[in-house]
């Protein structure tokens, strides 16, 4: 069993942490009840090359975007796991910018994905051995801003790749004053029954 875990708060490392992260550890804590013998892999993608590297016309033109040490090592490493579970908040209503550059690396036509022009019938994603659990926060409550929805983007994004996703874990409205009047541990308490319920599949 191996699994892997992706981090794409730009909040880690700031007083008071990243409540994505946190909610990430608190089902870990359950994921490893479930599956003891996993060999975990986890991935800050703030310090890794795939998340702080963006696609450019001039790194496209050069080949230096999609290179062997990049977009390479993480779709064999997406085609050998078994889960692979994403933490992220949202920033100015989609996901992280590390996160998009991770996509960008492995949303490669013909390696984890067929188009649907390339052939007779639907488009085809090519990275089935994969379930996915997603774990998101949002400082407004769901729906505020229709617009903004990084969780059905995410779940979109995966299911195209041929990925099964489970139901995904949506903490919002962390920027709402009654949020604020808790401690963060006493809010994601109120998620505990979700979170056991998903780390078992």
């Amino acid at each position: 069993m191996k699994t892997v875990v992706l981090y794409a708060s730009p909040t880690r490392e700031m007083p008071g942490g990243s409540i994505s992260t946190k909610l990430a550890e608190k089902f870990l804590v359950e994921y490893r009840k479930n599956f003891p013998n996993a060999e975990i892999l986890e991935f800050d993608l703030n310090k890794e090359e795939i998340g702080i590297k963006t696609l450019t016309a001039d790194k496209l033109v050069t080949k230096e975007f999609f290179s062997e040490a990049t977009t390479k090592k993480f779709i064999e490493l997406l085609k050998s796991a078994n889960h692979l579970i994403v933490s992220s908040p949202m920033i100015n209503f989609n996901v992280p910018a590390v996160l998009k550059n991770f996509l960008d690396h492995v949303a490669v036509a013909n390696q984890t994905f067929r188009y649907k022009y390339d052939g007779d019938g639907e488009s085809e994603g090519l990275v089935t051995n994969l379930t996915v659990q997603i774990l998101c926060t949002q400082g407004a409550p769901k729906g505020w801003y229709p617009f903004g929805d990084h969780v059905a983007y995410l779940k979109g994004t995966f299911e195209f790749l041929g990925m099964k996703v489970n139901q995904p874990i949506l903490v919002d409205g962390t920027k709402t004053k009654s949020f604020g009047q808790k401690s963060v541990e006493e809010n994601l308490s109120e998620y505990s029954n979700q979170i056991s319920k998903a780390a078992k599949f």
